[in-house]
């Protein structure tokens, strides 16, 4: 098992850069390839947004800590916060419009675990009533 880096920061928006700067980062130094670094950034970015608004309703109501480690060929991202929890798979398949080519037809929100899955070779969720919840993002090194 990789070494384990961790980041801890308050659940507001400022602060979603510099998780992803965080994450990039270590994809890059793992040897991950520009495309998955990217995908990583935008999985965090969301899963961030996520946090802050659902799990805490808001800023400031709580801390995001964020972990990554490289596991054999996996680069394995955990996002941890101790907000409310929620089933994902009670969260509709998106449908998009037909003009979904076209990015200001797409209506902002709903798409976050949907895009995550997207973007991410791996997604999970866990809920514990003591830890808190832990999104779990894989990207495989190609």
């Amino acid at each position: 098992m990789g070494v384990q880096h961790v980041l801890t920061v308050p659940g507001r928006y400022e602060e979603i850069q510099k998780v992803c700067q965080y994450v990039a980062d270590g994809a890059a130094q793992s040897g991950l390839d520009q495309t998955a670094i990217f995908h990583i950034e935008l999985a965090c970015d969301e899963a961030c947004t996520n946090v802050i608004e659902h799990a805490y309703g808001g800023e400031n109501q709580g801390e995001i800590t964020v972990s990554w480690r490289m596991q054999g060929s996996s680069f394995i991202i955990n996002i941890r916060d101790n907000g409310r929890s929620f089933n994902p798979d009670a969260v509709p398949v998106p449908t998009l419009p037909p003009d979904a080519s076209e990015p200001e037809n797409v209506k902002v929100g709903g798409l976050g675990i949907h895009f995550m899955r997207q973007l991410m070779d791996d997604v999970h969720f866990e809920f514990d009533d003591e830890s808190g919840n832990t999104l779990t993002l894989i990207k495989k090194k190609k």
